[in-house]
């Protein structure tokens, strides 16, 4: 699993000619943003955390955490990080490449309003070594995103 799980689910939504792959590891905000060249901000970083007994993802600004107040008066419950593990098991995809595309089951995905403030984004594309731009209206489209919360904040 992973890039060829997004990449198809990007082709099938004629957004496959996005992906970008850097020689350049982008496994983290800090080295995507250098990789790409954009400021961390326009990193949409997926979160991926606990739902029940699933998983919900999150994407938000490279640029922000979690409002812990804020996610828990929306969501009612805490926001609890997934392992590593448990992450690859939901997503399909590993640490560094998570994103919201090519998942092997449909989660919930929720985009921060933080990722508003730019044209263009750049999530994970299912490798430590990829990224897809897109603006906010492809990628609400591409995640099936059910809808755009306000539970971060800038760091």
């Amino acid at each position: 699993m992973g890039m060829n799980e997004a990449k198809e689910h990007l082709r099938a939504m004629g957004l496959e000619e996005r992906i970008i792959v850097p020689e350049a590891d982008t496994a983290t905000v800090e080295l995507a943003a250098q990789a790409l060249g954009v400021e961390p901000g326009r990193i949409a970083k997926t979160l991926t955390l606990q739902h029940g007994e699933s998983a919900m993802l999150l994407l938000t600004a490279g640029d922000t955490k979690i409002n812990n107040a804020a996610f828990k008066a929306h969501f009612h419950c805490k926001a609890k990080m997934l392992s590593p593990e448990d992450a690859l098991r939901f997503t399909g995809h590993p640490a560094g490449g998570i994103c919201p595309f090519g998942l092997p089951a449909p989660l919930p995905v929720y985009l921060d309003v933080s990722l508003k403030r730019f044209d263009t984004v750049f999530p994970a594309c299912g490798t430590a070594h990829s990224a897809v731009r897109l603006t906010c209206e492809e990628l609400e489209r591409a995640s099936g995103a059910l809808e755009w919360v306000e539970v971060c904040v800038l760091k």
